[in-house]
């Protein structure tokens, strides 16, 4: 890709901003859902990120082999700290990735097909967008949970 580095550089800010969400929170809230049908714990909202980017970039743009669990990915819980190493580790992959991606080259693997574009397969900048626009996504829905988790009121 032409210039990566302004690229990598929003995806840094939503997972800090996310890491730094969960620290507020610290451990135990991080991991909770609040009590909403459904709703997810942020630690989860954070990991399940890392996974995004680490399958649609590293996956389908670079190539790599990357295991995914979707279904488990909501419900993950851990360490806060441990996942500030882990998107460490993902962005220096992340790098790698993108610095020998172009935008006019064709992906390495196929997204599944709930996941294609609206009437054409995905290209390489469309998996960035794709990828962007989850984590600004997932960025406010932590924020959110967050502002929720510091609200309510313990059992």
């Amino acid at each position: 890709m032409q210039d990566h580095r302004e690229y990598l550089y929003f995806l840094r800010r939503a997972f800090d901003g996310m890491i730094e969400a969960l620290e507020h929170l610290g451990e135990r809230r991080a991991n909770t859902a609040p009590a909403l049908p459904n709703a997810n714990a942020p630690y989860a909202i954070a990991h399940h990120c890392v996974a995004v980017a680490d399958y649609w970039i590293g996956h389908l743009v670079a190539g790599r082999k990357v295991a995914r669990d979707r279904t488990s990915e909501f419900k993950a819980t851990g360490n806060v700290q441990r996942l500030r190493q882990e998107v460490d580790a993902l962005f220096v992959r992340l790098e790698a990735d993108l610095s020998e991606a172009l935008p006019s080259q064709r992906l390495r693997d196929t997204p599944p097909a709930e996941f294609q574009g609206p009437d054409r397969p995905l290209t390489v900048p469309g998996v960035l967008l794709h990828v962007l626009e989850e984590l600004a996504q997932h960025h406010g829905q932590v924020q959110i949970t967050r502002d929720l988790l510091r609200t309510e009121v313990p059992a």
